[in-house]
């Protein structure tokens, strides 16, 4: 089986981890059979990683190559969208993989972006709401004239539900709730709480400098609790517009996995408030790998993790008193491994949707 993957940008031999989680998919697919090619199209060149074929827009256009299979992850309309009008016939069969803004009124479930971020106008916010409207409609029109060859594809049932009211999409064939995978070696290790513990907690962002993922809320968690040490890993300009709590220690970089697992260890909880998320991956990858992890109290946690006893929610918006439920959360260390976001329930459940098993959930 041939499957071409649609990508915005993905990673690359030269540093770049953007977009990572559809990488780590095309391998587990590779590996149970599926030959993969990817059309990055922010690529500008074609290049190779990890064995798997990189195109750029360019290069399909010239060949139009046939396909088994089509997946397309996060459309959009600028790449995603143009690029189905043109050749979706070339493709017996098409796998809608959604993320979260490609559904999303952005205004609605987003959270004000912070000040230094550039302010948000009426004018700007008049334009996001009318560009999400003719996103939703060209989207609904396009899956339901699709839906007889379609798969859809959720990483959570909000997501799902919030795909529901914003395009009133009434059909339920070929609907899919499967989580994101988390990175195997959180899978393979385990949390070790009898290493010599440095920070009470730990937090780990990608994006500091979006409002949705709460570094504010850690700083005042922070400047609450001045007898606790927090570490923040994570790049941004936060902090050249607000004033770091004395007791947070802040690595201005990104971590691959492998290096991450060492300041886990060396903390008794992790903290990552978010305001919107479609799943919180992070979230889970830390959960799975046994260390405590404290996130907020909003409907899309309810779901992914209302049942792991190794994750609180809290209250964005009120004052907390951390002690307390560090003492709970460390106390019951070490928690029975979770395996509801391994690749055995995530990655081969997209595998047995793409090969057409029977027993697809």
């Amino acid at each position: 089986m041939k499957i071409l993957v649609l990508a915005t940008d993905y990673p690359d031999p030269f540093g770049s981890f953007n977009l990572m989680y559809i990488h780590v998919r095309n391998l587990f697919y590779v590996k149970h059979g599926i030959n993969v090619t990817v059309l990055n199209f922010a690529a500008s060149e074609n290049y190779e990683l990890d064995g798997i074929p990189v195109m750029t827009l360019d290069s399909y256009t010239k060949t139009a190559e046939p396909y088994d299979i089509l997946v397309s992850h996060a459309s959009n309309l600028r790449n995603h969208y143009r690029f189905l009008k043109k050749f979706e016939t070339k493709f017996k069969r098409l796998v809608f993989i959604f993320h979260g803004h490609e559904v999303l009124k952005i205004n609605e479930v987003y959270p004000k972006p912070y000040d230094f971020m550039g302010s948000q106008s009426g004018m700007k916010r008049f334009l996001q709401n009318r560009y999400d409207g003719m996103k939703l409609r060209l989207w609904k029109k396009y899956y339901t004239k699709l839906r007889h060859k379609s798969d859809f594809v959720f990483v959570s049932n909000w997501l799902y539900q919030q795909f529901l009211k914003n395009t009133n999409i009434n059909f339920k064939e070929n609907i899919w709730i499967i989580h994101n995978s988390i990175g195997e070696i959180f899978e393979q290790k385990n949390y070790n709480p009898a290493s010599e513990k440095v920070y009470d907690f730990i937090t780990i962002r990608a994006d500091m400098d979006g409002s949705k993922y709460g570094v504010d809320i850690v700083n005042r968690l922070a400047k609450q609790h001045p007898d606790l040490k927090f570490l923040l890993i994570g790049k941004g300009n936060y902090f050249k517009h607000n004033q770091k709590a004395d007791n947070i220690e802040w690595i201005n970089r990104p971590l691959p996995h492998s290096e991450m697992l060492g300041f886990l260890d060396q903390s008794k909880c992790g903290l990552l408030p978010t305001r919107e998320d479609t799943q919180g991956v992070m979230t889970c990858e830390m959960a799975v790998y046994g260390i405590p992890v404290i996130t907020s109290d909003i409907d899309v946690c309810h779901e992914i993790f209302g049942d792991l006893e190794n994750v609180v929610l809290i209250d964005n918006d009120k004052e907390v008193d951390l002690i307390p439920l560090l003492n709970r959360l460390c106390e019951q260390v070490p928690y029975q491994k979770i395996t509801k976001f391994n690749r055995e329930h995530t990655m081969q459940a997209e595998v047995d949707l793409l090969l057409g098993s029977d027993h697809r959930k």
